[in-house]
């Protein structure tokens, strides 16, 4: 037991060697962490592995350090596999700077306990080799930047603010000079403040209040700079800027939001895979773009009346895209999984309903393929990430909380919102941001409703140029698709409808054509995904679902992968009878075909009643199939369909009964890399008997305490609460966790876990309590 841990941890850092930092999808950041990181395991790796066969390695002082330094390690691999052009940069840094410290500081101790250890080490390992292998790592240096924000966000608390000279630093460490760049990491931090709430983690939310706070205020600095350099003798009416840009609109157009920006700087936006309203934050319903002749002609008027020359609308725009267009396709819609805690640790957000998955996705965003459309690349040329290709971007997986916070259309006043689409719709919006209507079944009693903005938000004063409204999030505002609204479009229109009717042709060739540069066409915007529906996409594509040439499957099922990014192609893909021939795929196709149809399946299931559909359809069994002989991404996307089924209560039985539980169990082991999304999905199987029956003939009892005392604190979670179920339904198996071994790894984790692992701890504490004093249990 004890020479394993070390073992583990051998895994752990050979696994995080085989992390590629690609150039294409990170920042220089991520890479300068990812080979720092690198240099000192390259000290430590080596004397790990002459010591893991001898006696010395189960030293019980080592034995702490290695499996504290095997779980920093995982979770810094974590960090970097998750990483994307459009993820927070504060909240990056923190999070890399606190477990680089930690990886840092127990691989001194392990030297330290080696060269203080009166146990024969290996000739190599002398006295002075350990003491020049401990120097090097002494000395080697990083960049203390969390310091610098610390320090900064302390005295934005305080309310003095940073000084100018914390700000530049800041800015020019993380590459946050331009306005743009600002906003682009409050739309991260939003995102990250929305999973907090959602998971009703209030120590994790006041740390990215803090960091949003901090934000927020270098970019009133530095709008307040912009205004004060500008050459204009009068000062330009504050409707009148791009919030973007910061200057003089020359060709404005309005966004779903209501809100108006010159059509350069926002397309940039949109381009760049951002799919929220830069002032308001609102997830916007569409992308299409609609001249504000109102604004243009008030502002054509003022510059007449005032002698200033218009600037000229060809100007350069400085928006930086991404390396790789598929690299957005996480970004914001895609919540990041792991959260920081007042006391630095790094743990995974989690969902309160029915012990779930801590990942929830937006717009298939999630563990699921983590990349959307992961093919494409071999018709494109391009690699794709996870969400984005495995170990590349990681998408994230619904969760199981369900929140039917209403949003009622409020219709601001101002000038450049005049002709904002009047709908006043109410929507209730799920944990993954997809959008369905309040006919949606309630909830659960224990789901946690998505809390509103924070008092101290309301209330903070905001720059005339970047107002936020008190409500969390605005509506969404759905407007007719038709051509007079979006007459950019037309072009993609013609193309699509070419495209389309290519796909009933009698020529496999051509259908193939067809397939493929629809496939490309709906992965790279949400405007191409709307025009391709509208077209009549959908229904041809389904069809091609049953087509016998590999080929033309998979492009097939690759494409309406993609196009269910969209909230109504959801329910449009699934109404056309879509989920039977996804089940013909996950049955028949090729191994990407299978993977892409998992994730479609996935995608499909965000919608409550689809949920129901395809387990009803029977897509469980070929997705356990594929849970248990898929490629390593197959059953990844396998596991997050399975746990989001696994939310409505009738398919509990049906994931048991398709054997899946041994699967998961097989799955718990780290070096296949699925621990948390196989406990979290155990963990909602364990809710009813068949479940717990299975996790107990499946041997699953020893794994499940085995997360608790060395898994990740998502892993913690779920199998604490998994356990619990265990124990408080069946003495026999309360038994068995006791044997386990399973209290001195709850007592930890009832006194140092998240606050969700801490209730699940502390209850099965006290339930052994409990028994010792007399109360049996059910057998």
């Amino acid at each position: 037991m004890e020479i394993s841990v070390l073992k583990v941890l051998l895994k752990s850092i050979s696994s995080f060697f085989n992390l590629q930092c690609h150039e294409n999808r990170t920042s220089e950041l991520v890479q300068m962490y990812h080979q720092k990181i690198k240099d000192i395991l390259k000290l430590v790796k080596p004397v790990l592995e002459s010591i893991a066969d001898i006696e010395v390695a189960s030293d019980e002082s080592l034995q702490k350090e290695f499996a504290g330094l095997s779980q920093y390690v995982n979770d810094l691999k974590e960090l970097i596999e998750d990483s994307h052009p459009l993820m927070s940069k504060v909240y990056f840094v923190m999070q890399v700077e606190s477990l680089f410290a930690k990886v840092r500081a127990h691989s001194l101790q392990v030297f330290e306990l080696l060269k203080s250890s009166p146990k024969d080490l290996p000739e190599e390992l002398s006295s002075t080799s350990l003491e020049h292998c401990l120097q090097k790592i002494k000395h080697m240096s990083y960049e203390k930047s969390s310091a610098i924000l610390s320090k900064a966000i302390k005295d934005q608390t305080e309310g003095s603010g940073p000084n100018i000279d914390s700000r530049s630093k800041i800015s020019e460490f993380l590459n946050l000079k331009l306005n743009q760049e600002l906003l682009i990491e409050a739309v991260a931090l939003e995102k990250l403040k929305e999973i907090a709430e959602q998971a009703e983690k209030a120590e994790d939310l006041e740390c990215i209040e803090e960091m949003i706070a901090l934000v927020t205020y270098m970019n009133d600095c530095l709008i307040e700079a912009k205004q004060a350099q500008t050459s204009n003798p009068v000062p330009i009416p504050p409707d009148f800027c791009c919030p973007l840009s910061l200057e003089l609109m020359t060709d404005p157009v309005i966004v779903a939001s209501g809100q108006t920006y010159e059509r350069g700087y926002i397309r940039k936006w949109l381009d760049l895979g951002l799919t929220v309203c830069p002032k308001t934050m609102q997830t916007l319903a569409h992308t299409n773009l609609i001249p504000n002749y109102t604004v243009k002609a008030l502002i054509a008027n003022w510059c007449e009346l005032n002698n200033i020359k218009l600037p000229d609308p060809g100007k350069t725009v400085t928006l930086t895209p991404p390396k790789s267009p598929e690299s957005v396709r996480a970004t914001i819609g895609s919540p990041e999984k792991s959260l920081i805690s007042s006391s630095g640790t790094t743990h995974h957000v989690q969902s309160s309903s029915e012990d779930s998955l801590p990942e929830n996705g937006h717009e298939l965003t999630g563990s699921i393929g983590q990349r959307l459309d992961s093919g494409a690349q071999s018709s494109a040329g391009g690699g794709l990430t996870e969400k984005l290709t495995e170990g590349h971007q990681r998408t994230v997986s619904t969760s199981s909380t369900h929140s039917n916070t209403s949003f009622s259309q409020e219709l601001s006043h101002e000038a450049n919102e005049a002709s904002a689409v009047p709908t006043a719709i109410a929507y209730s919006s799920d944990v993954s941001g997809e959008v369905a209507p309040e006919s949606q079944p309630a909830p659960a009693a224990n789901t946690p409703t998505t809390p509103q903005f924070s008092p101290r938000f309301e209330s903070r004063p905001r720059n005339q140029l970047w107002r936020r409204p008190s409500e969390r999030y605005g509506p969404r505002i759905v407007s007719s698709p038709s051509a007079e609204t979006r007459p950019d479009l037309t072009g993609v229109e013609t193309q699509v409808k070419k495209l389309v009717e290519e796909l009933s042709s009698t020529s496999i060739d051509v259908v193939k054509k067809a397939t493929g540069e629809l496939r490309l066409l709906a992965r790279h915007n949400m405007d191409n995904r709307i025009v391709i529906a509208n077209c009549g996409g959908i229904s041809l594509l389904i069809g091609l679902l049953r087509s016998t040439d590999e080929e033309v499957q998979e492009n097939a099922v690759t494409a309406l992968l993609n196009l269910s990014i969209n909230d109504n192609n959801k329910s449009t893909i699934a109404n056309a009878d879509a989920i039977e021939p996804l089940i013909h795929v996950l049955e028949t196709g090729s191994s990407e075909a299978k993977e892409n149809s998992a994730a479609t399946l996935f995608s499909l299931s965000v919608i409550e009643d689809n949920k129901i559909r395809i387990g009803r359809s029977g897509a469980i069994r070929p997705l356990v199939d594929l849970l248990g002989n898929g490629t390593p991404r197959g059953k990844k996307d396998a596991a997050t369909a399975l746990f989001n089924l696994s939310i409505f209560h009738e398919n509990k039985a049906r994931i048991v009964q398709a054997g899946a539980v041994r699967y998961l169990v097989e799955l718990m082991d780290p070096a296949a890399g699925m621990v948390d999304k196989a406990v979290a999905v155990l963990s909602n199987l364990a809710t009813i008997p068949e479940g717990r029956a299975a996790i107990g003939q499946e041997g699953g009892i020893p794994v499940l305490v085995e997360v608790v005392e060395l898994g990740s604190a998502r892993g913690k979670e779920n199998a604490a609460a998994a356990l619990l179920q265990l124990c408080t339904n069946s003495s026999r198996f309360c038994n068995m966790v006791l044997q386990e071994g399973a209290v001195p790894p709850l007592v930890a984790l009832s006194q140092s876990g998240t606050p969700r692992a801490k209730e699940k701890a502390q209850s099965l504490l006290s339930y052994f309590r409990t028994q010792r004093h007399g109360n049996g249990g059910r057998g």
